[in-house]
């Protein structure tokens, strides 16, 4: 990465920012999950390198303004497990995963001076997807004492914000219809924090689905010499009925 960032180099790596690139983190970290769910061990490796590249990459610009080298993330991250893993770093116990994961929160909003519930709320990245920002408020605010007695308590708030956006679009209230819909996709993640499943991943598995029961709606209209736009939407419905089965 020095030589390619290097005046003899490569001019594109040369001109790149931790800004112009960092899309590019993101797309690398979801190919990665995608080799995970592939169960593909060879393409897990291959992408996990590219993971490491942007690691490499970022840190090399820093270096070059004597900030901090690959070396001092390396460092930072092991101290890191260290710190939060008193219980086997240190003399600790532990009765099991869930005390473990209280404790790694609670050294974490020390080490990073968040004194109140709030501060570590604000410390969310909004830059996360949506679905999954929502799910770490909701947690947060859990930890706060902040949260439905249990999981009926989620549902009902989600049958109430789906009357609600309802209401909004029956009346016309297109100033409060998006609020709605928030209000209702948040609910829906709450949803999934009760039922320890990720919104995030769910909705994926969702648009995978839907995906794939429309191309099957798609072959079958095409193999009848039809085209899905200039069918019924009667025609549809029963192919699509159809495309369930092959789930």
């Amino acid at each position: 990465m020095k030589l390619l960032r290097s005046p003899d180099g490569c001019p594109w790596d040369r001109e790149q920012s931790h800004e112009s690139i960092a899309k590019n983190f993101i797309e690398e970290t979801y190919e990665a999950i995608e080799a995970i769910n592939k169960k593909d061990p060879g393409l897990l490796c291959e992408e996990l390198g590219d993971v490491l590249l942007q690691v490499v990459f970022h840190a090399c610009m820093e270096d070059e303004k004597g900030v901090f080298d690959i070396n001092d993330v390396a460092d930072g991250i092991c101290k890191k497990l260290i710190e939060r893993h008193p219980h086997v770093f240190g003399d600790l116990d532990v009765s099991g995963s869930d005390e473990v994961l209280s404790n790694w929160d609670d050294i974490k909003r020390r080490s990073k001076k968040q004194d109140t519930f709030t501060e570590a709320m604000e410390a969310v990245p909004k830059e996360l997807p949506s679905l999954m920002r929502s799910e770490k408020l909701q947690a947060k605010a859990a930890k706060a004492g902040l949260d439905f007695a249990d999981s009926d308590g989620a549902f009902l708030k989600l049958k109430e914000e789906t009357e609600e956006l309802y209401s909004a679009y029956k009346n016309s209230e297109t100033e409060h219809i998006e609020e709605e819909l928030g209000d209702l996709l948040f609910s829906a993640a709450n949803i999934s924090r009760f039922l320890h499943i990720s919104a995030e991943l769910s909705l994926n598995k969702a648009n995978d689905k839907f995906r794939k029961r429309f191309s099957f709606v798609e072959k079958e209209a095409l193999a009848s010499g039809k085209n899905m736009k200039d069918m019924a939407n009667e025609e549809l419905d029963v192919l699509w009925e159809k495309s369930k089965f092959t789930d």
